[in-house]
């Protein structure tokens, strides 16, 4: 039987987790707490209070008046801020270590059964490859939970139609390409959009148009889809609300203009 002490290790790993589940799914009865519980010889009922602990460190639900919260211990608080701290290392780490949990029971690891697409990783070694992915992956489960599955602009909620859009691009700001406040859940057309500077969100989380598409006769389709959002509310995640300093820099970098 294993101490009633969590290791850091385990920690790491059920934080992961707490990451990549919508908040309404923290119960015993989920199949990845009772997967995870197995793996380190905990209860499925123990898994799910501890990620229930972590909720009670999240401001994001706890603004909220959400009550039967604050059991975190001094150990939860701190692989929260260390995840806080350096979301990329933490998202890597936490992966590997369940990876060589998996692999000790003799189950997949976590490049058999990864959910993101096949890429071209030429040049780059093995490692290289399997920890994109990770981080790809991490990005993209904390962030479509965080909005519940569905788009923030349109409400849609075919998972093979949204992406985790970073607010600031993966390139331009390592420290932050993982973490979750630097998403946002939107469809295939609205991330493209959002790339390209033709939408943004605003610090008050509104939706902005860019004059240069208002302007263009883009059709009764991009009308539908585009520019009736102006001046409309995102729907707001559970958790990780996304940053107005990160909007901020968008509108100020990519945005072309309102």
């Amino acid at each position: 039987m294993p101490s009633t002490r969590w290791t850091k290790d385990e920690l790491k790993v059920a934080f992961n987790l707490y990451c990549r589940l919508p908040y309404g799914k923290l119960h015993q009865r989920n199949k990845e707490i009772i997967a995870l519980a197995a793996l380190i010889g905990r209860t499925p009922s123990s898994v799910a209070m501890k990620l229930v602990n972590f909720a009670s460190l999240d401001p994001a639900i706890t603004s909220t008046g959400r009550t039967g919260l604050g059991n975190a211990a001094a150990a939860d608080r701190q692989i929260w801020d260390e995840f806080h701290a350096d979301w990329e290392s933490l998202a890597v780490q936490s992966q590997l270590i369940e990876a060589n949990l998996r692999a000790e029971a003799g189950l997949k690891t976590f490049d058999e059964t990864s959910d993101v697409e096949d890429q071209d990783y030429t040049g780059e070694t093995k490692r290289q490859w399997v920890e994109t992915r990770i981080k790809q992956s991490f990005f993209r489960k904390s962030v479509l939970s965080g909005f519940q599955g569905r788009c923030c602009m349109t409400g849609l909620s075919d998972a093979r139609l949204l992406l985790a859009s970073h607010i600031i691009p993966w390139g331009k700001d390592k420290a932050n390409r993982l973490n979750p406040r630097n998403g946002l859940c939107l469809s295939a057309l609205h991330d493209k959009a959002f790339d390209r500077g033709l939408i943004t969100v605003l610090p008050n989380m509104t939706i902005s148009v860019s004059k240069s598409l208002i302007k263009a006769d883009s059709g009764a389709f991009a009308k539908h889809a585009l520019l009736e959002l102006r001046g409309k509310s995102i729907e707001l995640p559970q958790r990780f609300v996304p940053d107005p300093a990160f909007l901020t820099w968008h509108n100020q970098n990519v945005f072309l203009g309102a």
